[in-house]
């Protein structure tokens, strides 16, 4: 990333989250009063005064702790901080200096990385003194802030973006985002590890470790692919806790903004129906789709054609999966993994397909001539002409004198034809009927 990196630390509930939504202008982090929702980094874009730049939220440090999920966090935040060019140190200023505080500055000094001091949640004028006990950490001017109100949160970004180094634009040309989804447990952060070459999501045997939404950054083939790695999906009747709910939601908002979705199955538990639902989801959202069967070399009793025989049961449930690449991989070994990115690619481009509209009419008549459409009582159904009309997914208008009488069962006819005729592998593909005079 050319851009500056700015990393938001601290200790576990002391408004990071809350600071990151306010100053990425939005909610896209999860927020609660439980400490330790935020477990991974949390990629964000950021503008100042015309200066743009990466902001991370960060989960919560506790620097002894040897619980498990402790001892990830302060790997995260470790990667955080020697990726970023400048630390955002955040404490809490209704809770005073605490000890954690003190073991966490230590830890920034040792990194060389230059620090901002932000003492949150002083709220009221009169509070503002409380500040002060905090230039014992030794990390300079403690800046009074609200991340809940916003107080004070334009002075701390005057200095932030007054210390950051100078960048180049980035452009969004050539950019594929790619949502990983899936159950929980199914391997996804295991996959995005692979496929970035490093351990950036959390990833521990706790079922639902990732919460929220990741985004990590890829280039290849000339491309930027950003994965968003995402909290398991599972069937809303078992979501209890209101994280879990969020995090579901975020999750489906993450299908509606990719361009691609790599579904990522458990091969051992195979392909539920609610990974068809997921499936569907993304397929009705017009993403194009992948499906990673992940811990194939766990599967002992297979041969040549196991693969094929599952694929061709799962289309007898959903027949869209047809036209869906199946790519089957160890995210632990890494076997096929590279697949996986030449698939985003080849995905991404047939999303993308333009075709001359002389070309749709010769391959609309070549279908009408060959199956004409069921004739309904009354006038005569005629197909006049077509003409492409979007991209991502492909869409076409079709001009008919009856676009009410055109059976579903022939519209998946033309649908084939067009497919056989141009390449939209994994890419979803609509068909408009519209009468002639009407608007596309």
């Amino acid at each position: 990333m050319s851009k500056p990196t700015v990393a938001i630390v601290g200790r576990p509930n002391v408004g990071k989250s809350t600071l990151f939504n306010r100053l990425v202008g939005g909610r896209n982090a999860i927020v609660s009063d439980q400490a330790g929702t935020t477990r991974d980094r949390h990629f964000g874009d950021a503008s100042w005064n015309g200066v743009d730049f990466w902001l991370v939220d960060t989960g919560g440090l506790v620097p002894d702790s040897q619980e498990t999920m402790d001892k990830a966090i302060r790997a995260q935040v470790d990667r955080a901080v020697a990726e970023a060019d400048l630390v955002l140190f955040l404490a809490d200023g209704r809770d005073g200096l605490n000890p954690v505080d003190a073991d966490i500055a230590r830890r920034l000094r040792q990194s060389t990385r230059p620090v901002i001091l932000a003492v949150n949640k002083l709220d009221e004028l009169h509070t503002r003194d409380a500040r002060h006990a905090f230039h014992e950490l030794g990390l300079g001017e403690p800046y009074p802030v609200s991340a809940q109100s916003g107080q004070g949160t334009g002075d701390l970004l005057d200095q932030l973006v007054e210390r950051l180094p100078a960048h180049e634009d980035v452009s969004e040309e050539d950019r594929i985002r790619v949502a990983v989804v899936g159950r929980p447990n199914a391997g996804k952060s295991s996959l995005v590890n692979k496929l970035l070459g490093e351990e950036r999501l959390v990833v521990t045997p706790i079922a639902g470790t990732t919460r929220d939404a990741i985004d990590s950054n890829l280039s290849y083939h000339g491309k930027t692919l950003t994965f968003v790695d995402t909290a398991g999906l599972r069937r809303k009747a078992k979501v209890d806790e209101a994280l879990e709910f969020y995090s579901t939601m975020r999750t489906e908002r993450a299908i509606e903004r990719a361009d691609v979705c790599v579904l990522v199955v458990d091969a051992e538990r195979g392909l539920h129906n609610q990974d068809l639902r997921i499936a569907t989801r993304a397929w009705d959202a017009g993403c194009a789709l992948i499906i990673v069967v992940n811990k194939w070399d766990l599967i002992e009793e297979k041969d040549a054609n196991t693969a094929k025989r599952g694929e061709a049961e799962l289309i007898k449930k959903a027949p869209f999966l047809e036209f869906v690449p199946f790519v089957y991989t160890s995210a632990t070994s890494g076997q096929r993994v590279r697949k996986v990115l030449d698939l985003v690619i080849e995905v991404a481009a047939a999303r993308e397909v333009r075709v001359p509209t002389a070309r749709v009419n010769e391959i609309l008549r070549e279908l009408v001539d060959r199956n004409a459409p069921p004739q309904a009582a009354g006038e005569a159904v005629k197909l006049l002409y077509a003409s492409q009309i979007g991209t991502a997914p492909p869409t076409f208008a079709i001009i008919t004198n009856r676009p009410d009488a055109i059976h579903e069962s022939y519209e998946r006819f033309l649908i084939r034809g067009f497919r056989k005729a141009w390449d939209f592998k994994g890419s979803p593909l609509r068909l408009k009927f519209n009468r002639r005079g009407s608007k596309a």
